[in-house]
């Protein structure tokens, strides 16, 4: 059974800032984005170091309620995965390093009593692959950690080069390093 990674975050703040803030990822995923990343069809590049980088395209933009990105394309350095992994050795190990391709990130905005919830799922993103583990941690961080500060005090934790935000992040800089 496929399950896509869900993570989700409530504030006190309206669907309009965490709205707005989802559509600044440099100042929550990373400093390194270039492109544009506030209107439908835009599309930016993400990228850490030369271990991860993706092209991704906003393809549903709802103001204040939904923000859809699309994966068009993805590379992970070969190899990345092997000493980071901590799946059990029954799962296959995958060779293709494109496994975002064609993936959907959602963030799904509601608001109940005066709280605005959002809702990320990544769709694609699955514990069949080999980066699930290493890339639901990473989302864990961006969205729970980085994204909630930068709604709630203005200031997110994006990544750069040579300065990882996450514990495999800080682990694959150092075998870089």
């Amino acid at each position: 059974m496929k399950t896509d990674f869900t993570t989700t975050l409530v504030v006190d703040k309206t669907p309009a800032e965490v709205f707005n803030a989802i559509n600044n990822p440099l100042a929550w995923w990373s400093e390194e984005i270039k492109g544009r990343t506030a209107q439908l069809n835009d599309e930016f590049d993400y990228h850490f170091e030369d271990i991860h980088r993706c092209r991704v395209r906003i393809i549903e933009l709802i103001p204040d309620q939904k923000v859809v990105w699309h994966v068009l394309d993805n590379y992970f350095k070969a190899g990345i995965f092997e000493d980071a992994s901590h799946q059990s050795p029954e799962i296959e190990m995958a060779e293709d390093k494109t496994e975002w391709k064609d993936t959907r990130i959602n963030f799904e905005i509601s608001e109940v009593e005066n709280k605005t919830y959002l809702r990320f799922t990544h769709f694609g993103l699955v514990p069949e692959y080999e980066c699930f583990e290493v890339c639901s941690n990473g989302w864990t961080h961006y969205i729970r950690q980085s994204l909630f500060g930068l709604i709630t005090t203005g200031k997110g934790e994006p990544n750069s080069s040579g300065k990882p935000m996450t514990s495999d992040e800080e682990k694959f800089h150092s075998t870089e390093s």
